[in-house]
C-alpha cells in the first residue's frame, strides 16, 4: 500500500515519520483508527486538548477584530481564563501591525505537496515576517527540543516558498523570516528562531530527502521506533505490542502539542504555482 497521489505532507505527518515510521504508516497510509487514549487520565487529557482548542479560537477571534472584553466572557474555567489573561497582558510584543490569523499555505515538494496552517503571520511588507505559534504545553520545552521539531523547519521554509501574497507579490527572503513560540503558561519566556538562506537550503534538502525516503519505502511493515519512550503517548502502542497503558499527561509534552482540528482543503490553501 502506498501514499495516494494527492497526499499532502504536514509538519505533523513528517514528525510522525521521524518519530516512528510505523506510526506514520498506520496513521497516514493505512488510515487505521485505533481505540486507545494518548495520555492518562483520559478525561483530563481530553479536557486539556479542548481547552487548548478554545484558546486558539479566542485568539483567532481577537485577531480578526472581536473586542477582548466580549471574548473574555467566553474564557471560562481557571486554566483557560489564566491563559487568556496572560495573552492579553503579556502577548508577543513588537510584532508587525499587518497580521494574518489561521493562514493555510501549500507548495509542491518532491512530487507531493507540503501544507501548513499558521496560527499567526505578522508582516511588515518588504521588511520582515514573524510566524507566531501559540503553545499550551504544561511544561516549557527546551530550545534544543523545539529546534529539532519539524514545525520549526517546515513553517519558515514554507512561508518563504508560498508566502508572496503577504509580501506584495514578492517572495520573502529567508533572512526576513523568524518563528516565535509563545507559551500560555510561560508568557514572559517566548522562544524565537531567526531564519537564514543557509537554513532554508538545508531545510529544503532535508525535507526533499524525507519525502523521497517515505515515498520510496516498499516494506510491508515500516520499522518501529527504537526509542520506546515515544510509544507511551502513541495510539498504536498496544497494536505494536509496546504496552497498553498510556503515559501520564504531565509528562506528555508532545502528546499535548496537538494541531487542533487541522484539516486541509486545497481550495482554501494559498499555493505556489509552477
Amino acid at each position: 500500500m502506498s501514499l495516494p497521489a494527492d497526499f499532502q505532507f504536514s509538519q505533523s505527518s513528517l514528525q510522525d515519520y521521524v518519530d516512528c515510521p510505523r506510526r506514520f504508516q498506520l496513521r497516514y497510509v493505512q488510515q487505521l483508527a485505533w481505540p486507545a487514549i494518548r495520555a492518562e487520565p483520559p478525561l483530563e487529557s481530553e479536557r486539556y486538548l479542548q481547552q487548548g482548542s478554545l484558546f486558539h479560537r479566542l485568539v483567532h477571534q481577537h485577531m480578526v477584530g472581536l473586542p477582548a472584553a466580549q471574548l473574555s466572557r467566553q474564557a471560562i474555567g481557571e486554566e483557560l481564563s489564566r491563559w487568556w489573561r496572560n495573552y492579553l497582558e503579556y502577548g508577543p510584543s513588537g510584532l508587525p501591525q499587518t497580521r494574518y490569523a489561521e493562514v493555510l499555505l501549500s507548495a509542491p515538494l518532491g512530487g507531493y505537496r507540503l501544507a501548513a496552517r499558521y496560527d499567526l503571520i505578522a508582516v511588515e511588507a518588504g521588511e520582515r515576517a514573524v510566524i507566531v505559534d501559540w503553545k499550551t504545553l504544561r511544561q516549557r520545552p527546551r530550545r534544543a527540543w523545539l529546534a529539532g521539531r519539524l514545525q520549526t523547519r517546515v513553517y519558515p521554509y514554507l512561508l518563504v516558498r508560498a508566502g508572496r501574497e503577504f509580501n506584495g507579490g514578492r517572495e520573502f527572503m529567508p533572512e526576513q523570516v523568524e518563528m516565535l513560540y509563545w507559551f500560555t503558561e510561560f508568557p514572559a519566556a517566548p522562544e524565537r528562531f531567526v531564519y537564514s538562506a543557509a537554513r532554508y537550503q538545508e531545510d529544503e534538502r532535508y525535507l526533499l530527502g524525507l519525502v523521497g525516503e517515505i515515498a520510496g519505502l516498499e516494506a510491508t511493515v515500516f520499522p518501529l521506533t527504537a526509542d520506546e519512550r515515544r510509544c507511551r503517548f502513541c495510539h498504536y502502542r498496544s497494536l505494536c505490542r509496546r504496552g497498553e497503558k498510556a503515559g501520564p499527561l504531565d509528562e506528555a509534552g508532545e502528546a499535548e502539542d496537538e494541531e487542533f482540528g487541522l484539516t486541509f482543503d486545497l481550495e482554501q490553501i494559498a499555493e505556489v504555482e509552477y
